[in-house]
């Protein structure tokens, strides 16, 4: 089961707790998702289709517990992909499908004007908390997706209405989030790609299991993160000190094989005899190693020394 899925199951079965939260989901979700099909002169009805019997479930349970209508549910193997199976739930009464259209103000005459439908937020739908909370889950049913966390932190609503996207987003952004739109082929796509941001609509959404899920890959994929970065650090440091041992190797065998070593001051010799016998040793390690010891910026300086003696004589015999 994708991520998408198991958000979408669990916020399936979260109870109706009263009528006005009830109202702005199935709001959402027919503004999502809906089909209004005409039949004939004067019958109109109502159509949902989708792969997800949670989600299914989720609008018959709302159409019965808000109007007690009679709703048919039709499911249909899809013969193409995966062959899911693909459920159609249809509100087949003119008169309960006007009622439900009215109540949640797509249509808000009592003439449809040539069926003129009208796809903006009514504030009165959404005047509560709890239903700006049960409208953007009713959004999510109807038209969202949110991909694997593992991949990648991506949670989108896609709707054909242009208004409809501007006024969910700014609904999404009352929240304190910070949804942005993308104009996809003929759709409007209103999405948030943050990490923490997808964590708070999901707790607005009240999909709490996904939150969990979703902060525990989180956390992972920061340890790992960390652990990447500490590792190439340190990988990093690794081969600066070797590359700078082999060259101050390089240079205390170039002055032992043309002045011999003997002639360096005592405080070169001995940190050159320390290089030689521990050719992976850092410099902290064989400033410890010194008697008495050297810090790290002591022996870097001794080194530097060396290094100008080398270049001298190489100056001196033109190599």
């Amino acid at each position: 089961m994708s991520f998408s899925s198991f958000t979408k199951n669990e916020l399936s079965r979260i109870p109706i707790k009263n009528k006005c939260c009830a109202k702005a989901e199935l709001a959402a979700i027919v503004r999502m998702n809906g089909i209004i099909q005409i039949n004939g002169a004067y019958g109109i009805s109502l159509k949902f289709t989708t792969e997800n019997a949670a989600i299914a479930r989720r609008i018959f349970s709302l159409l019965k517990a808000m109007y007690n209508i009679d709703v048919e549910v039709m499911v249909r193997r899809n013969k193409q992909l995966k062959k899911n199976n693909n459920y159609l739930i249809v509100v087949k009464n003119t008169r309960a499908t006007k009622k439900i259209l009215r109540d949640i103000e797509l249509i808000k005459s009592n003439e449809y004007d040539s069926f003129h439908l009208d796809y903006s937020i009514s504030k009165s739908i959404i005047s509560k908390r709890c239903c700006k909370r049960s409208f953007i889950r009713g959004s999510f049913l109807g038209g969202g997706s949110i991909s694997n966390p593992e991949k990648t932190y991506h949670l989108e609503f896609v709707t054909n209405n242009e208004e409809h996207g501007k006024e969910l987003s700014n609904l999404i952004n009352s929240f304190g989030l910070n949804s942005k739109i993308v104009t996809r082929k003929e759709n409007f796509v209103i999405y948030l790609k943050e990490g923490e941001q997808i964590v708070d609509i999901l707790n607005i959404m009240e999909a709490h299991l996904a939150l969990l899920e979703l902060e525990d890959i989180r956390v992972l994929k920061d340890v790992r993160n960390n652990i990447n970065r500490i590792v190439n650090c340190e990988t990093a440091n690794l081969g600066k000190t070797i590359d700078a041992s082999l060259r101050q190797i390089k240079n205390i065998e170039y002055i032992d094989s043309t002045i011999g070593l003997e002639k360096l001051p005592k405080n070169l010799l001995d940190l050159a005899y320390l290089r030689l016998k521990h050719r992976d040793a850092s410099l902290k390690e064989l400033g410890t190693m010194l008697s008495p010891p050297v810090g790290k910026s002591g022996v870097n300086h001794r080194f530097r020394k060396i290094e100008e003696i080398a270049d001298d004589l190489k100056k001196e015999r033109g190599s």
